[in-house]
């Protein structure tokens, strides 16, 4: 069999790395987005976005990823389309369609044209429901097609962290297949297993199993994490308890695992928080209540309010307190959802008079606080200093190497990465 041609829509993170993913590994590959300077740029070999490793990727595999703004000739110059659009969270937290519904408008007539066998993927995040509901009957009137018989669709969804796209993608524990007939599931398990660079576990199944595999695997993960929390929070309370000796050893059972399960700020970022509150919706609108789920939010919730908490603790109002990292997780410049963020506003917003600082983040939204350039730029005449993000630059600090101004007891290291003596 010919190597199938790939078409992703929607150029973001994650879309353009997964186009430039499939590219690297030797697939022509055709992008599609709306932006057009970010298409242009695509196409003289230049990495319009920031994500670890993407600008050499991008590179490597010049000659075999295009960009363009034209939907239908990219459903014309390939044989599987990916659909990477955002799916924005409404107010009452379930994940809107709008974005994908333009997709399908716009890639519908050129499909009706069409000859052939095309898969369509879905990769954005949707809530359990919509495949069957939104999207299969919405393709089928816009081709005057059958689903599974003239064209194949599945739900597709990645398991990825930003910072870490490439490797995630090309490594994947699971690779989530949400399949319309037997077809289109083995076209996207063999074009999977020729890809990654491991040998994943395929899980295939119908389109709701994957909708709710999808949030309901995230949902577990942050269980993990507000349970480690919950520990830590109990740990300090109890004289001699150290929470990371304990969930270390609680991760070491087989039936627990150790990842994720790590004592912290809690979680943040585009996925985490929203998959929660779209879990909680989901059953919401099933009659029933995800109280577990809703205590995850809680705990994390409560991350923010015990950091700042300490900070009052260990110095009044007006006082200047450093606060070092500001992005929802190392190695990533997004602050949307971030913890750290929050700790931020809520102490400006009490009255204290904040400095930051983060390797990759360049502004703080909303918020009087001033942003650094350097660590030792943000502890200066600090009174107090709060580590908010892991980064391995703050790793290297030593509780000797702060101000002298600076008391142990004002020290807020959320992630425990100072090493000496306090």
């Amino acid at each position: 069999m010919m190597p199938p041609r790939i078409s992703v829509i929607g150029l973001g993170k994650l879309g353009l790395t997964t186009a430039a993913c499939f590219a690297s590994k030797g697939l022509d590959v055709v992008g599609v987005d709306v932006i057009e300077a970010n298409v242009e740029a695509i196409n003289h070999g230049k990495c319009p976005i920031q994500e670890t490793g993407l600008a050499a990727l991008l590179t490597q595999c010049r000659g075999r990823l295009r960009a363009t703004t034209d939907a239908a000739e990219a459903i014309r110059a390939s044989d599987v389309t990916f659909i990477i659009v955002p799916t924005p969270s409404g107010p009452d937290g379930a994940f809107s369609n709008a974005y994908v519904v333009e997709v399908l408008d716009a890639i519908g007539p050129a499909l009706r044209a069409k000859e052939g066998f095309h898969i369509v993927v879905v990769t954005s995040t949707v809530m359990p429901g919509t495949m069957g509901k939104v999207v299969k009957p919405r393709l089928e009137r816009l081709t005057g097609k059958t689903c599974g018989r003239d064209f194949g669709l599945a739900y597709n969804p990645e398991f990825i962290a930003l910072g870490s796209i490439i490797r995630d993608f090309l490594n994947p524990d699971v690779v989530l297949i949400g399949e319309s007939d037997r077809r289109a599931g083995d076209e996207l398990e063999q074009m999977y297993r020729d890809v990654c660079d491991n040998t994943p576990h395929i899980a295939r199944m119908n389109w709701v199993n994957a909708e709710l595999t999808k949030l309901g695997l995230n949902c577990y993960v942050t269980t993990k994490i507000s349970f480690a929390n919950s520990v830590a929070q109990l740990c300090e309370r109890i004289e001699g308890a150290d929470a990371n000796v304990v969930t270390e050893a609680i991760g070491h059972d087989s039936r627990v695992g150790g990842k994720y399960l790590r004592p912290g700020l809690g979680f943040g970022g585009p996925c985490f928080p929203r998959d929660n509150v779209a879990f909680i919706k989901c059953a919401a609108d099933h009659g029933m209540k995800a109280k577990l789920a809703q205590a995850v939010v809680e705990v994390n919730d409560d991350q923010v309010t015990r950091v700042v908490r300490q900070v009052k603790d260990a110095a009044a109002p007006g006082a200047r307190v450093a606060v070092l990292g500001l992005s929802y997780k190392p190695g990533s410049h997004v602050i949307e959802a971030s913890q750290a963020v929050e700790i931020v506003r809520r102490l400006v917003s009490d009255g204290y008079r904040v400095r930051a600082y983060d390797p990759q983040v360049k502004a703080i939204p909303a918020t009087n606080a001033e942003l650094m350039a350097s660590v030792e730029a943000c502890l200066a005449e600090a009174d107090c200093c709060v580590i908010a993000t892991a980064w391995e630059e703050f790793q290297r600090l030593k509780r000797k190497e702060l101000p002298s101004r600076i008391k142990p007891e004002a020290i807020i290291d959320c992630w425990r990465l100072l090493e000496g003596p306090a």
